[in-house]
């Protein structure tokens, strides 16, 4: 008898992005390269280059296909046969390599201890005298003419390993230009903001796509994440990328009939954004029992005319979640049961403009002044790697489903009629509309470093709440007036990882999400990520998601889900690939 084979698992990625490189501010190399290597390295350059090495006839990835190569191949591969095969021939090589290293890191030495910048005084003088030790010696062929120098110096970089990583231990060692050179965090930036030329140059996002569902089964589901990067200070994004043709194109997509219930798309929205074209972009007035009417705008084209599924905010571009232009379209989200993903993570792709005076303080947190009161929230962070994550930080979001933490918010806005839409009377009285059924899911669940930090942390109160009430986590809102809990908030603010965070916000609000896009490359999280697929209330809120194309410079799509597959059970793998992502989507 023979048994059917099973069928793979209906997946849906809940955070994909197939932007072109068009819709990429020219300068996001900004703040992380020094004026003018981050003009020099712009996003035009890199996919100009890598459309040449991917895609031109010309591009030396084609030469493997020409005759000269194969013959230089053939040749390297019978020298490199016969010098394994008979062990004096392979001797004979190794002595020579070590002559054309010992000459190349000499030269090297010699070359920087007179050029540009100096080493140190005494590593100067004892790089003098060696030289003339091994001259006077007969150790040292010091009157080589430059071009034989030179010649030998390449040769070790490009055909002699152990060589090129002798002439890079010395570099660190004696020179101290070195020490400018871009540092980890930089290098892994880089690695990312190349990688992005290797699906990036496509001008059509349709194509990109094909990339990304290539890589899994058939009848998989994906959400497409737009970004708008246009007021990220990183430069202007050019005709060709703008907003209107980034969703236009997403829109084709959607209503392509071979993806038909396969693809979701979001509204990318950043409150700075005014219009889009010649059309407003968000445009409201209150309808009865605290609701909202979309007035004739772009959100209303693509919500309610093109169907798309949900919105996507990025604040780390620059804004706080709970901004007021934000209140009335999150009331009409919640209403309509419209799902929010944001981005929850340290990430690269952030605003690159100078910080803001305002920025400086929390506009709703406070902070005890050691005198018996509180006052606003210092934001003492001064690089753009570092205070933008003030507006990532996922506990802001407590400021919109937490009524106590909105009515502060709400109670301050400039337009009148958002206090209508909420029902707001005054700052002691609850309102009579609140956001705690918003559906909201926190895009990277805070960042693999932060579910370390969860490890790390065996000794932190807030954070051991997760395992001592596992059913609520931490307690973020104390009993009476909000102003009982702005210690509290002070404290996990500045201290609690963001992994237990988020999972407490999730055990305390019905409707929020986190999705494992981006940390799913790393394989460190899979113990944590059973663990949390352990609590009743977390299975069923963690969504599968991947980041395509962002993540590709760790792993390929079909390698992290092939990963996962492996190390979840069918029934955890049923709830966060399929399960969950239907009740974020809403799909029957």
């Amino acid at each position: 008898m023979t048994t059917k084979p099973a069928q793979p698992p209906y997946f849906i990625n809940c955070h994909t992005h197939i932007f072109v490189g068009a819709n990429i501010p020219p300068y996001i190399a900004k703040t992380f390269l020094p004026w003018p290597f981050y003009k020099l390295l712009s996003i035009p350059l890199v996919l100009a280059v890598c459309k040449f090495w991917y895609v031109s006839a010309k591009s030396p990835r084609q030469w493997k296909h020409t005759w000269w190569y194969k013959k230089i191949q053939t040749i390297f591969y019978r020298y490199r046969s016969f010098i394994g095969r008979y062990l004096l021939a392979g001797l004979f090589v190794s002595l020579i390599n070590i002559m054309i290293v010992y000459h190349a890191v000499l030269y090297l030495l010699i070359w920087v201890n007179g050029f540009f910048i100096k080493p140190s005084q005494s590593i100067s003088n004892m790089i003098t005298d060696a030289v003339d030790w091994l001259i006077k010696h007969n150790l040292l062929f010091a009157s080589a003419p430059a071009w034989l120098k030179l010649a030998v110096f390449f040769f070790t970089l490009v055909f002699i390993a152990r060589g090129r990583k002798l002439i890079w231990f010395a570099l660190k060692k004696v020179w101290a230009f070195m020490s400018i050179l871009p540092d980890k965090k930089t290098l892994e930036f880089l690695e990312r903001y190349i990688n992005i030329g290797r699906f990036a140059y496509y001008k059509n996002q349709g194509k990109i796509f094909v990339k990304l569902k290539d890589q899994y089964p058939e009848q998989t589901g994906f959400v497409l994440l737009p970004m708008d990067m246009e007021f990220m200070e990183a430069g202007p994004i050019s005709s060709e990328g703008d907003y209107k043709m980034q969703m236009g194109q997403l829109a084709v997509i959607k209503f392509n009939k071979k993806y038909k219930n396969l693809v979701f798309p979001f509204v990318a929205i950043d409150p700075r954004r005014k219009i889009v074209g010649q059309q407003v972009f968000f445009d409201w007035e209150p309808g009865p029992n605290g609701t909202v009417i979309l007035k004739d705008c772009f959100i209303k084209d693509y919500i309610e005319n093109k169907k798309f599924n949900g919105f996507k905010i990025y604040p780390a571009l620059g804004y706080y979640p709970f901004e007021e232009l934000l209140l009335p379209l999150w009331k009409y989200a919640m209403d309509n049961n419209l799902p929010i993903l944001t981005h929850c993570i340290r990430g690269t792709i952030f605003y690159r403009g100078t910080k803001k005076k305002e920025w400086g303080w929390h506009p709703l947190f406070k902070q005890a002044d050691g005198l018996g009161k509180y006052s606003p929230l210092l934001l003492p962070e001064l690089k753009n790697i570092d205070f933008i994550n003030n507006f990532t930080h996922p506990l802001n979001y407590l400021c919109l489903v937490e009524e106590k933490l909105l009515r502060l918010i709400v109670g301050e806005a400039k337009d009148e009629r958002i206090k209508e839409l909420y029902g707001y009377t005054d700052a002691v009285s609850p309102m009579t509309y609140d956001l705690r059924q918003l559906k909201l899911c926190f895009g990277h669940f805070g960042g693999e470093d932060e579910w370390q930090k969860y490890f790390e942390k065996d000794r932190d109160n807030f954070t051991n709440k997760l395992v001592t009430q596992p059913g609520q986590g931490i307690n973020f809102i104390k009993p009476g007036d909000i102003s009982n809990s702005f210690g509290t908030l002070e404290l996990v603010w500045k201290n609690v990882d963001w992994y237990s965070i988020i999972s407490s916000m999730m055990l305390q609000y019905d409707n929020l999400y986190a999705d494992i896009s981006y940390i799913v490359h790393d394989e460190h999280i899979i113990p944590l990520l059973k663990q949390t697929l352990s609590n009743p209330k977390l299975k069923e809120r963690v969504l599968f998601g991947t980041d395509f194309y962002v993540v590709r410079n760790h792993k390929s799509e079909k390698q992290m889900l092939a990963n996962l597959q492996a190390a979840l059970t069918q029934t955890e793998l049923y709830f966060i690939g399929r399960k969950n992502p239907k009740g974020f989507l809403n799909i029957p």
